[in-house]
């Protein structure tokens, strides 16, 4: 796989169904042991993507979603809220098949390689059983805050950028 093919573009109203599909990619393992039929857990997963969309929208009007391309076709969304005192990663998300090949490191190491030029930290909420809180661990995001289910973290330039440069 070649992350160099790795493109990104605004996210349009086509895409709504690829973006539930990663939505609902994200959810699987979560939702296995309660038994639902997949009628119950498309019906729950359209209505959580409605209600995220519709937060992410409302609380970051200025962001950037985008869709996350290899080789023109989309495999992930990304969407990052540039602020004059941070960059906040909203959201990112791979397909399956997509998780585990460095597309993810590539694109984190562009986040934090914008940071570190404009002086600013990166946060994010990371809920505490997601697999990915490791990944941003190694990054050298620290957490700052316990939000019940979420963990807010932060990567600061002047603290990290050797433990984040040690990744490139």
């Amino acid at each position: 796989m070649n992350i160099d093919a790795i493109t990104l573009r605004p996210i349009a109203p086509h895409d709504t169904p690829f973006l539930r599909r990663v939505y609902a990619s994200t959810r699987t393992e979560e939702l296995a042991p309660l038994g639902w039929s997949a009628e119950q857990q498309a019906l729950f997963l359209n209505q959580q993507f409605d209600a995220q969309y519709c937060h992410y929208q409302t609380y970051y009007p200025n962001a950037r979603f985008q869709v996350i391309l290899l080789q023109g076709e989309p495999i992930g969304r990304l969407y990052i809220a540039r602020w004059p005192h941070e960059l906040r990663l909203i959201d990112i998300a791979l397909l399956p098949e997509y998780r585990n090949c460095g597309i993810g490191s590539r694109l984190m190491h562009d986040l934090l390689d914008e940071a570190l030029v404009a002086g600013r930290p990166v946060r994010i909420h990371v809920e505490k059983f997601n697999p990915a809180l490791r990944l941003y661990q190694r990054f050298g995001f620290v957490s700052i805050e316990d939000r019940g289910i979420y963990v807010f973290m932060e990567w600061a330039p002047a603290v990290s950028v050797g433990q984040a440069l040690a990744y490139t």
